[in-house]
């Protein structure tokens, strides 16, 4: 393996942009380099002597931002998941619904999030604590923005007071994740059904009704 992933500093090393702040660069190349590594190898084979050549810096640099290669792969699905977990108010609790669901289809589908949340999956099952910092960050995250469309659809009047955004959050994203890792389509189609059948729990009697 570690003739495999090894490659040269010269080769490598990423070049200054004018301007940037040489820590942040090094910072940059190391997530860069562990996205490509885990598109291409086990998650459990990739090391942070491998990280750290492809990346064209020292393992001490790496050290320096992260304290365990766990905490650098939360930073980095965090990072490809980023952009796809906002959702700006658009006036309609339907709508907003359904960008809760087509954001991490986007994320899983579209973007590499996908290839390396399906690389380090078995990691995160079996290791508490790396499942513990998916929840503290990407999983987190995901739940504080759905909870901003919840309080804001309670504010409107279509969903009923007491709308949990925790089950929310499950009840939108969870059936994006199980289809993405055991099969099945994701698209528009699915992604309208998965917000009536919430809507249809959480909506007032004359609220947002579901659509048919």
């Amino acid at each position: 393996m570690a003739t495999a992933l090894a490659v040269s500093r010269r080769a490598e090393q990423v070049a200054a942009a004018p301007g940037r702040p040489r820590s942040d660069q090094a910072h940059q190349a190391v997530l860069k380099a562990t996205r490509e590594l885990l598109l291409r190898h086990p998650s459990d084979e990739v090391r942070i002597e491998h990280i750290a050549a492809r990346a064209g810096v020292g393992k001490a640099t790496i050290y320096r931002h992260w304290p365990t290669r766990d905490a650098l792969v939360q930073e980095l699905l965090l990072n490809l998941a980023g952009p796809h977990i906002e959702i700006p108010d658009k006036g309609s609790t339907r709508e907003e619904m359904r960008a809760a669901v087509l954001n991490p289809i986007r994320a899983l589908t579209k973007t590499d999030f996908g290839p390396v949340l399906l690389a380090v999956l078995t990691q995160v099952a079996s290791n508490p604590r790396l499942a513990e910092q998916f929840r503290a960050t990407v999983v987190r995250a995901r739940r504080n923005t759905i909870a901003e469309v919840i309080k804001r659809g309670i504010l409107r009047g279509d969903l009923r007071a007491d709308a949990d955004a925790d089950v929310a959050t499950e009840l939108l994203a969870g059936p994006v994740y199980f289809r993405f890792i055991f099969g099945g389509a994701l698209n528009r189609d699915f992604a309208d059904r998965v917000v009536d059948t919430v809507l249809e729990g959480f909506a007032r009697k004359k609220g947002v009704r579901p659509r048919r």
